[in-house]
């Protein structure tokens, strides 16, 4: 058995071969962990992920097909394989409640595709969330497959109403449409959702019921959130990154009626062979969210989340739904400041504060450069970061923003910035 201290230095021994045998991508990765330790990540579904999973994902299990599942793969040499697939599926539905776990999708993209397809015909009806308002590219958005695909019926939040979802008139648009199925889940809404009412809905039309919690599927495993699957929804589908901190992958969860049609959509239907580093490290990203510390770092997340976003809001910037009620919030920077989100992006990266550019509900300007930026506490938190930095970041986010052209303003703020980073190291990468 090898021992902690071995495969430190293989490790190591790996990184001086990297150097010696491809100088320039080293040169990036050396690039891209100084970035990371020097600036503040608000990214909402960019996270900072264990050291164990790290390990994990540039394990020996990289070299190992095993297409199929524990117990019917179609190569020899399974064992172990068969040991981390369990164990993740174990710990997945102990964590969120669920009767079934699919851990073998490669991303957040084809987890949701695969539900589709395991489930519905071409040309069948589904309600889903408007790209602009918070929903996802897979959520029905026309430029996406699943988009051309399905026939998607796209409900709305109602600005003047703080982005609430009108469920009266959600309602109203079920029993026009009769959707097969009701998808609720976010990429850019700061708002938590009412699963009950959209249980409700589908139940009145006969429709099933998936939730895409990619974004909070951390938050829900801490039980900071409230969970689809208490709810009794058909599909609940989430990423592994983002706010559980694991490796980049998705995951179904699903009740026992579906697991064979999402078995078999997700493979042979929809990939190979499933990467069994990441499927090691989702394990191990499972079990650590399991442990007493996760349930306390996931509170933290909210709790920083609503310190920034006030702290924002009382600086002047206008946020979309007027706040959070979750780990993000969206920034109209055209209202706030008069620039679009491409160029706030860029002020705010002068800085070493990394957001991204981000559509408002119903925006006029195009996606590469819309009304507004994103961000969230998610990462920023795991570093260590409390209530006092979210009241500075905030600060001088409202500065840089209001001197975007000011280039002796922002490498003011970016030497605070990198200071107050050199507190907070960064998991796997702070030494």
């Amino acid at each position: 058995m090898q021992s902690t201290t071995d495969w430190g230095a293989s490790s190591r021994r790996n990184r001086l071969l990297l150097a010696e045998h491809d100088p320039e991508i080293h040169a990036a990765l050396v690039g891209e962990e100084a970035r990371e330790r020097a600036g503040i990540e608000l990214i909402p579904s960019e996270n900072y992920t264990y050291p164990e999973v790290l390990a994990a994902l540039g394990s020996v299990f990289t070299n190992k097909y095993s297409e199929g599942y524990p117990g019917r793969r179609y190569y020899g040499g399974q064992e172990y394989t068969d040991v981390i697939e369990r164990t993740a599926r174990n710990r997945a539905r102990e964590l969120f409640g669920a009767e079934h776990a699919n851990v073998q999708p490669l991303s957040g993209a084809p987890m949701n595709a695969a539900v589709y397809l395991g489930v519905l015909e071409p040309g069948d009806t589904v309600l889903g969330m408007d790209l602009s308002h918070g929903g996802h590219l897979t959520h029905g958005a026309p430029v996406s497959h699943m988009g051309k695909l399905f026939h998607w019926i796209r409900y709305k939040s109602d600005p003047a109403n703080q982005g609430r979802i009108d469920f009266d008139e959600l309602r109203e648009m079920a029993r026009r449409h009769r959707p097969k199925l009701v998808v609720c889940g976010y990429s850019s809404y700061p708002r938590d959702y009412d699963y009950a009412q959209f249980k409700s809905i589908a139940d009145e039309v006969d429709a099933m019921t998936m939730a895409d919690v990619s974004h909070i599927g951390g938050l829900i495993a801490g039980k900071a959130m409230s969970n689809p699957c208490d709810y009794d929804f058909d599909f609940v589908t989430t990423t592994t990154h983002k706010t559980l901190r694991g490796p980049r992958g998705g995951m179904i969860l699903t009740k026992k009626d579906f697991r064979r049609k999402i078995d078999q959509s997700v493979f042979p239907g929809l990939q190979g062979g499933p990467h069994m580093n990441q499927v090691a490290a989702v394990a191990i990203a499972l079990g650590k969210a399991l442990e007493p510390e996760f349930a306390d770092y996931a509170r933290r997340v909210l709790a920083n989340a609503q310190v920034l976003a006030n702290a924002l809001v009382e600086g002047g910037a206008q946020l979309v739904t007027g706040g959070t009620e979750n780990h993000m919030m969206v920034v109209d920077t055209v209202a706030s400041f008069g620039i679009d989100g491409r160029v706030a992006e860029e002020a705010l990266d002068a800085v070493a504060i990394t957001t991204n550019k981000q559509v408002v509900p119903d925006d006029p300007k195009p996606p590469l450069q819309p009304s507004g930026i994103r961000l969230g506490t998610p990462a920023a938190t795991t570093r260590g970061m409390g209530p006092e930095e979210m009241e500075r970041l905030a600060g001088w986010m409202l500065e840089a923003l209001r001197h975007h052209g000011d280039e002796a303003v922002h490498a003011r703020i970016q030497a605070e910035v990198e200071t107050t980073c050199a507190r907070f190291p960064v998991p796997g990468i702070g030494d």
